[in-house]
């Protein structure tokens, strides 16, 4: 390891780290405040709605992200009188905030597809007994089917947020100062590789730490299912004629 290396350009990519950071857990927690209502009405009996929120699911989730980005940092530019007009500029002139928000817009998309089906999954049968028993809507939604959901649900939305932090690095080509950004400009100055091995230890530190965070957490979660009783053993009564 190149320890003058490292004292030079360590510090920014370490920041770069931070951003990264911000950028994903900031993306992947708005985007799950959004997902719900999504899912709900993607799943809702009103038409119209139900087919926005699909066209919006399919758009964010069949373009690719560099594409979103690009749509948003140039696009903004191209209405720019606009958004001054509507005190919105201050937001899409930065190049960090044009990621937030193009990250945000496709997590979420994600996030409600998967809610969506989770929710689906459910036997029809435990609405109709808690119907049967008399219990709200809200009740049964959030007391009986969102808990189970959720349990289905958490293993593909900790796959979506380690593929949201891989996905990261698209950020760099709008000049966000995040992992890859700053690796490629200590990599320009020094025209050392190595600093991109420190960039992929980064990356792989930060998966597996999701990665087994996301395992203690659903063996916590489902502590309850994996409980078993063990089945109670008939002796063979022996009958003496």
């Amino acid at each position: 390891m190149n320890f003058e290396l490292f004292s030079s350009y360590g510090p920014k990519i370490l920041w770069g780290l931070t951003v990264t950071l911000q950028l994903v857990l900031s993306s992947a927690l708005i985007g799950a405040v959004l997902a719900l209502p999504l899912a709900l009405v993607r799943n809702s009996e009103f038409v119209i709605p139900r087919y926005l929120a699909k066209a919006y699911i399919v758009f964010f989730r069949g373009t690719p992200l560099l594409g979103q980005i690009f749509l948003i940092y140039y696009g903004a530019g191209q209405i720019r009188s606009e958004l001054t007009s509507l005190g919105l500029w201050w937001f899409f002139k930065d190049a960090y905030f044009c990621a937030l928000f193009a990250f945000t817009l496709n997590t979420t998309a994600y996030q409600a597809e998967i809610l969506r089906g989770a929710l689906s999954s459910l036997p029809r049968g435990q609405l109709e007994a808690a119907n049967s028993l008399g219990l709200s809507q809200g009740t049964t939604f959030f007391q009986i089917l969102l808990p189970q959901a959720m349990i289905i649900a958490l293993r593909p939305l900790g796959n979506e947020l380690i593929l949201s932090l891989k996905a990261s690095a698209l950020a760099s080509v709008v000049t966000v100062p995040e992992i890859m950004q700053a690796t490629k400009l200590a990599y320009s100055r020094s025209f050392d590789f190595e600093v991109y091995i420190w960039a992929a230890v980064l990356y792989l530190i930060m998966v597996e730490t999701i990665r087994r965070l996301w395992g203690v957490l659903e063996t916590y979660l489902t502590r309850h299912l994996r409980h078993r009783v063990a089945p109670a053993t008939n002796p063979t009564v022996a009958v003496q004629a």
